[in-house]
């Protein structure tokens, strides 16, 4: 290694080297973020598993500091560095997801090996301590990436030095502050263009990002470098491999998570917000296919029995309305509420979905879905997006419905078809803030019904649902459920601003206004029945309040009870 020589002028240097640790602190949070997020999806549990995440990787960043202590050359060990990174950094999604899909099917592959019944599939033991730590696998990860990264500022703080060649006294200050600086730019990166993009598109990117660091350190302190070749050979073969990830990693990744699946997934798509998947069973050629589709691994529909849920979900409302004038819709993106919304003759019906890629697959499914997947959504929703009399509002619910109250629009009816509270970001549209503004949306003699989640899997979300609309002023709230075979049983909160109870206007009824070919009075009726003692807990529930994520924990516990690690093998 040739020593520095001496250089009253080292503004070059320090440009770079202030400019190199902004970027890779940017790289840095923007590695956080995606094991966060991808760990949130996998495990279910977005909040707590960001928090783990970046606590881990903090932690594990000032082990790599401490470590850091051991490399001789600075010059060289920050090279090798960058390298190790740029690897762990492009591949680690692509790893978990492999993982998680080996651990998954690896007890099929054995029952199938040794013909075993489905009640004896191979859980328990070894299987299940591999599926625990296959799901635990991101954090691994975090550990490993946050002790590398760990490693950075020192050995940028030593480079800066050498190149100076004495003490520099606010050499830390310095680079801490490019650090920050460049935290808070990969922050917005993050936010505002990789959110955006497949993850592993992302995770690539940022690897480029370390790897472009080390290869201008190489081309400006050759002369301070041993194994130059080797460097070199290794950087060209690792920018290879980020570009085959980069163009393949997405499709792999998608791969090894359709395997999760035991129906045939037919398409794969990311939005802003969430991934979507549409699976299908083939039924023999007497029957349709059945199509299901899901958000993050979760269930939402499927086209065996979807039209049991939104029977419940829409007919009692719109029956125990006075009018079905003016209908406001929060979520349903995928139109099937809408669909039976219209069956009942209104003059406008308002929809208020975030999700605008969602929307547009639903609304125009032969520019968005193969030609057979297209034709069966036209048949399921049929297009009722696109009917005239319905003004879609691409936004945010919770801050949507100010727009319409300074509006001082009244709705006949409000149907709420949101997802479980299963992320923070939906707890707040299940608060009393949010059911309090939409009473005020809501016709005096008008009802509003809510999807519930399971009374039986998630019994105590569910039941404080209902206390949260009451603590949110209306007037008569009940609560009602049935079986809908592929979610098990499920249940709705239905609630009137004023005068007669929902149950009661339903009880004056003998026969629904408009019918379905399936629904009846009497089954509706019966569905507000439940089992002795079923509220005997309902004083020691909460309420959920804005920003106590109330229901969301109650969600997430019962849900991770019931369902463990399996929960994502559909």
């Amino acid at each position: 290694m040739t020593p520095l020589k001496k250089n009253n002028n080292h503004y070059l240097d320090d440009v770079l080297l202030i400019l190199t640790m902004a970027v890779l602190a940017g790289c840095g949070l923007i590695y956080e973020y995606l094991l966060s997020h991808y760990a949130g999806r996998v495990l279910g549990v977005m909040e707590s598993t960001i928090y783990t995440m970046i606590g881990l990787m903090i932690v594990s960043m000032g082990l790599g500091a401490f470590a850091a202590r051991k490399i001789r050359c600075a010059f060289q060990g920050f090279i090798w560095l960058e390298l190790i990174i740029a690897f762990v950094g492009c591949i680690a999604i692509l790893l978990i997801g492999g993982l998680i899909a080996v651990t998954q099917l690896l007890p099929h592959i054995i029952s199938d090996m040794f013909s075993l019944p489905p009640d004896a599939l191979p859980k328990g033991g070894l299987f299940k301590q591999l599926s625990y730590l296959s799901f635990k696998s991101p954090y691994f990860f975090g550990l490993l990436l946050g002790f590398f990264i760990g490693m950075e500022i020192p050995l940028i703080a030593r480079i800066r030095e050498e190149i100076h060649q004495k003490h520099l006294e606010h050499n830390l200050g310095t680079i801490y502050g490019a650090d920050y600086v460049g935290a808070g730019i990969g922050a917005a990166i993050w936010v505002f263009f990789l959110l955006s993009i497949d993850i592993s598109k992302a995770g690539a990117l940022t690897a480029a990002l370390n790897l472009l660091a080390g290869s201008v350190f190489i081309f400006r302190y050759w002369q301070q470098l041993s194994w130059r070749k080797t460097l070199v050979s290794l950087h060209i073969a690792l920018a290879l491999l980020i570009v085959v990830i980069y163009s393949y990693g997405n499709q792999w990744l998608n791969q090894m998570n359709n395997l999760l699946y035991l129906d045939k997934v037919v398409h794969n798509q990311k939005t802003r917000y969430q991934q979507l998947t549409f699976t299908q069973r083939h039924m023999g050629l007497e029957q349709n296919n059945i199509i299901n589709f899901y958000l993050n691994g979760r269930l939402q529909f499927s086209s065996a029995d979807e039209f049991i849920y939104h029977s419940y979900l829409v007919y009692p409302v719109l029956a125990g309305s006075a009018r079905q004038d003016n209908i406001l819709i929060i979520g349903g993106g995928d139109g099937l509420a809408l669909r039976d919304v219209l069956n009942w003759s209104p003059k406008q019906v308002t929809l208020i979905d975030l999700d605008s890629e969602l929307i547009d697959i639903f609304k125009n499914p032969e520019q968005n879905l193969p030609a057979p997947l297209a034709g069966q959504i036209k048949d399921l929703n049929q297009l009722s997006l696109q009917d005239p009399r319905v003004n879609i509002k691409r936004a945010d619910a919770f801050i949507a419905i100010d727009t319409l109250l300074a509006n001082g629009q009244i709705f006949d009816a409000i149907i709420i078809d949101l997802p479980d509270p299963s992320h923070p970001d939906l707890n707040k549209l299940y608060s009393v803030n949010f059911y309090a503004r939409l009473k005020q949306l809501l016709a005096g003699d008008g009802l509003i019904a809510i999807q519930s989640t399971s009374p039986y899997h998630a019994k105590d979300s569910f039941i404080s649902i209902g206390k949260t609309v009451k603590a949110a002023g209306f007037n008569k709230v009940e609560q009602y459920h049935d079986n809908v075979p592929t979610f098990g049983e499920w249940g709705w909160t239905i609630a009137s601003k004023m005068g007669a109870s929902p149950r009661t206007r339903l009880n004056s009824l003998t026969e629904l206004p408009v019918q379905h070919n399936w629904l009846t009075m009497g089954m509706l009726k019966n569905s507000f029945e439940f089992p002795k003692n079923f509220y005997k807990n309902e004083k020691n529930i909460s309420i959920n309040y804005l920003g106590s994520h109330t229901i969301y924990q109650l969600h997430q516990n019962a849900w991770r009870d019931q369902q463990g690690l399996n929960e994502t093998l559909h």
